[in-house]
């Protein structure tokens, strides 16, 4: 049986709808968080590209497309946040929050798993 804090943490969830995250991000002294106008003006609109050849795509009305890099695609929403955190809650419900950092001059997506994903390139959708 679950710890009752994790029914405590799943109902935050529903209620807020993205997942509980503390600001636990596995950051680097390099890494240098956007802010929300930052970070709305690097990925409103435009298609990011990752270095395995899956993108994200983000659409100027709040959509979302994540394509993997051999094939296969996930449809959602997208949302800001004021901490350098992009969430997206995909049509299947699942939902996910990414810490998106500026590495000197690189754009990296911090997952909260802390796996880093450094972007190839940005471009308009």
């Amino acid at each position: 049986m679950p710890h009752p804090t994790f029914y405590a943490s799943c109902l935050i969830a529903l209620i807020y709808g993205f997942p509980v995250q503390a600001d636990n991000w596995k950051t680097r002294p390099s890494d240098a968080r956007l802010s929300a106008l930052e970070l709305s003006d690097i990925l409103s609109g435009n298609i990011l590209t990752f270095h395995d050849g899956g993108t994200s795509a983000f659409g100027e009305d709040g959509g979302y497309t994540y394509t993997y890099g051999g094939g296969g695609t996930w449809l959602g929403e997208y949302t800001i946040g004021a901490d350098s955190t992009a969430c997206v809650t995909y049509v299947t419900g699942v939902s996910r929050c990414d810490l998106y950092v500026m590495d000197n001059t690189r754009l990296v997506v911090i997952t909260a798993d802390g796996q880093r994903f450094p972007i190839k390139s940005v471009a308009p959708n």
